[in-house]
């Protein structure tokens, strides 16, 4: 299992204090979602999100829980945009609270999604919302070189996908762009600093990728 520091740490969120285990947060993922792609995109959100945390000097315990569990609902609840009180990420909310995950963990997933009317505020819901549809962007990059590795992916090869609006439909490209600019930071600088994120975490993202051919 993939994580970088350790799993269970206590913090106090208005003036009660909660348990944040990341090894049950996985477990958590995993009863309700089946899916392998599914799992590693909550990897790779993991692994941007924690290192823009470590960045910034804030808790990366919190975040990485944050990142670990935002989609966690998507696979049994997908997206209700018409009625987001019944669909992913508000059931997954109303499962985190049951559970005595905290508000600020709560809330970061709830504003990730536009459609729930959550403005992002702090540092955490600007950063998970940044990271997640460039974490799956870098993946589908990655998958399609021939080397299938992020380990040697560029800025460069992102940008010029990032303009194929026929590769990767599914990844909103003006959230990619819209998420750098709620960090306050250049598209380019972001990029690299998720490309390097995730190469720390190549192996369990599926993305060493296989050996040259000789």
């Amino acid at each position: 299992m993939y994580f970088l520091v350790k799993t269970t740490v206590k913090i106090t969120t208005r003036g009660k204090e909660v348990t944040l285990d990341r090894d049950e947060a996985w477990k958590l993922l995993c009863e309700y979602t089946s899916g392998e792609s599914l799992r590693k995109h909550a990897l790779a959100v993991e692994a941007c999100v924690r290192a823009y945390a470590r960045k910034n000097g804030a808790d990366e315990n919190l975040w990485s829980v944050t990142a670990l569990l935002h989609d966690f609902d998507y696979e049994r609840w997908p997206n209700q945009e018409h009625h987001p009180s019944e669909g992913h990420p508000s059931e997954g909310a109303k499962l985190l609270r049951e559970r005595g995950y905290p508000e600020e963990l709560i809330r970061a997933i709830l504003s990730h999604a536009d459609y729930c009317n959550a403005p992002r505020q702090s540092a955490l819901e600007h950063t998970l919302f940044a990271c997640d549809e460039l974490a799956g962007f870098l993946t589908a990059c990655s998958l399609i070189r021939p080397s299938k590795s992020i380990l040697d992916l560029e800025v460069s090869s992102v940008k010029k996908r990032l303009k194929d609006k026929a590769f990767a439909r599914g990844v909103n490209r003006e959230d990619v762009m819209k998420g750098a600019a709620e960090l306050g930071i250049p598209l380019e600088e972001h990029i690299a600093f998720c490309i390097a994120a995730m190469r720390e975490a190549a192996e369990p993202l599926g993305l060493v990728g296989v050996p040259a051919p000789q």
